[in-house]
């Protein structure tokens, strides 16, 4: 059975710390920034969407754990922290609670998430403040984080110079609704079974498995659209990682017009002419000139032809990977960076992955989906 070591020891190492492992990132400046991204206000009552943030990653980081254990541990954490008190929400939770003192024991109505002490709210009431909790908040907050994190760390998303991304796509199960069966479509299978789904396709660092940005659509649209709305977001010298699935001549291009590289493997037959061989035959320039029957590349403005370095290798007990990328240069990534995985290693030294083989990252680091609709029925997260 397939086991992730890496993945498995950062989770026993961030156990170790629990919910204070993201205590010193989750900062008042960080939910600020990210509010005036999604131009949505905070909000000074315990239900406000910081802690609404707190809470559903409290709730997702302790599964068996009662609501009332998460929601106290929760908002412990969030008075722990040391500029806390300074806060607007600080100061305004201190009122409360002085005013509360003053009224005394005063009953109120089960759903109203004050109560005698603003810090105590009950289940029901947290269950009806989140379905109002704004999604572009959480996405503007994923991405923030994000950019944060690039900036302080972003040696560890780079690879030979190169800042390495990779595309990939799927399908994610929705609560039954029919308003999302409307918008996004349904599932369609042998078992009769006609859900609501959405596809995404996000655009992530393997390296990092840290998502840089996503595209959310209605099952109609198709994966290779939603990797082209994504190429906006990439810079000069990125270097995209691709599914053969991606093969379309026009994400290609935007790609390349982004300043941008790619590495894509090839399964289906290209009309490829060869320029010239770099090191061997299975290491050569080739040029591709797609069929352009309808004229969709031309009325688009792309290039009759684009020249591009197939890389041809094989991993003992499978079939010859043929790999294409824009990357010309044999001297800025040499035959061995695509084909490491190939080699013999000594005895007691790691075999490294080679380049390509870096996608398989993005793979694995899809969200449990299923896990992610038990949360959202039981009320703990958006």
């Amino acid at each position: 059975m397939f086991r992730d070591e890496i993945r498995q020891e950062v989770h026993d190492r961030l156990r170790e710390h629990d919910l204070n492992a993201v205590a010193d990132k989750l900062t008042t400046g960080v939910f600020s920034e990210a509010a005036c991204r999604a131009n949505v206000k905070i909000g000074t009552c315990p239900l406000n969407i910081v802690n609404l943030v707190w809470l559903g990653i409290a709730a997702a980081w302790r599964k068996t754990e009662s609501f009332a254990t998460i929601l106290t541990v929760t908002l412990k954490l969030l008075q722990d922290q040391e500029h806390f008190g300074q806060s607007q929400f600080g100061k305004e939770l201190r009122r409360k609670q002085r005013s509360a003192k003053r009224r005394g024991s005063k009953k109120r109505k089960k759903h109203d998430p004050r109560g005698q002490d603003p810090t105590q709210v009950s289940e029901e009431a947290f269950v009806k403040a989140r379905r109002h909790m704004p999604l572009r908040f959480w996405v503007a907050l994923i991405l923030l984080l994000g950019e944060r994190f690039e900036a302080e760390h972003g040696e560890h998303m780079r690879y030979r110079g190169f800042r390495l991304l990779a595309i990939d796509g799927t399908s994610i199960a929705l609560p039954e609704s029919k308003a999302l069966r409307t918008f996004y479509g349904t599932a369609n299978n042998g078992s009769g079974k006609h859900t609501p789904q959405a596809r995404v396709v996000m655009l992530q660092s393997p390296l990092t498995r840290l998502p840089i940005a996503y595209e959310l659509q209605p099952l109609k649209v198709g994966e290779v659209t939603m990797a082209r709305q994504l190429a906006s977001r990439l810079r000069k010298d990125d270097l995209v990682l691709l599914d053969s699935g991606y093969c379309s001549y026009g994400l290609l291009c935007d790609i390349q017009q982004r300043g941008a590289f790619f590495c894509i493997r090839m399964q289906r037959k290209l009309n490829l002419r060869t320029c010239r061989l770099l090191r061997t035959r299975r290491d050569r320039l080739v040029r591709w000139t797609p069929k352009d029957s309808r004229g969709r590349w031309r009325r688009e403005g792309l290039p009759r032809s684009l020249d591009l370095r197939l890389i041809e290798y094989r991993v003992p007990g499978y079939r010859t990977i043929k790999l294409l990328t824009n990357m010309l240069s044999p001297r800025r990534l040499s035959y061995a960076d695509f084909t490491r995985l190939t080699t013999m290693p000594t005895v007691g030294e790691r075999l490294l992955s080679g380049l390509y083989h870096q996608r398989w990252q993005i793979e694995i680091s899809h969200p449990d989906y299923a896990s992610s609709e038990r949360l959202y029925r039981g009320g703990w997260a958006a």
